[in-house]
């Protein structure tokens, strides 16, 4: 039997039943066969709702469900780490015709997809603030800080974390009226998220690029209402620092 083949139809209903595929009777096996194909998509669709509960939540557990076995027959897994699965969801979301009014949706899937990641994202021992202040003034300019390997940085022009706290046990929190730049990151055992302004936000990806801190600090003074002092500082705070090289 063509390992292609039986792949290639047990994601597509359509497709016949492989050829040589049998019962324990010798039978054609096309009953059992399209049995196994519902099982698999539905495994897959759970997998889905898993990885992506708040999108699930705003769409309602039926139609998700329908729009998850679409998904899955055009998106099968290409790994089989479960953790990796389903990356393509929400750019699938950003050209799903049935959600297309909900322009915020793609970027609340980005959202929980950066959640995912910082979960499994490497361990690292983050450094304190001595280790900046003992660097000589002359390495300063050409230093690059590299930070915690799970953080990640998400931004839309929609409140992204306030609509994924209201609909993740915090009903009563406001929605602002205005985009959102959210950090997301694992420094410890849980995956923490917060609320960024959007000069941290650029210094922030700068410093992840490796650019190193005198060229970013040269940018980021360009920018209104910048305040290197705290910028710094809250990666000290954060335990997102952990390692300074010239």
């Amino acid at each position: 039997m063509n390992q292609k083949a039986f792949a290639k139809a047990l994601l597509d209903a359509d497709l016949p039943t492989p050829d040589g595929l049998i019962d324990p009777k010798g039978r054609p096996a096309g009953k059992r066969f399209d049995v196994y194909r519902n099982n698999v998509v539905l495994s897959l669709s759970e997998a889905l709702a898993d990885a992506y509960p708040v999108v699930e939540k705003l769409l309602g557990e039926k139609f998700f469900q329908a729009m998850a076995g679409v998904f899955v027959r055009q998106h099968p897994p290409k790994t089989p780490v479960i953790s990796d699965f389903a990356p393509e969801f929400p750019e699938f979301l950003a050209t799903f015709p049935p959600v297309a009014k909900l322009g915020y949706l793609p970027d609340v899937a980005r959202l929980e997809r950066a959640r995912t990641r910082a979960y499994h994202a490497a361990d690292a021992e983050p450094i304190d603030g001595s280790a900046l202040a003992t660097l000589p003034p002359e390495s300063m300019a050409d230093a690059h800080l590299h930070l915690h390997p799970s953080l990640q940085i998400v931004s839309s022009p929609y409140p992204v974390l306030a609509i994924w706290q209201k609909n993740s046990g915090a009903p009563d929190i406001p929605i602002p009226h205005h985009g959102q730049n959210v950090l997301v990151a694992r420094p410890e055992t849980m995956v923490e998220m917060r609320s960024l302004p959007a000069p941290a936000a650029d210094f922030l990806r700068r410093l992840m690029a490796g650019t190193t801190l005198g060229d970013t600090i040269s940018f980021c003074e360009k920018i209104p209402d910048f305040d290197l002092t705290k910028s710094i500082g809250g990666l000290f705070e954060a335990n997102l620092l952990v390692k300074i090289t010239t």
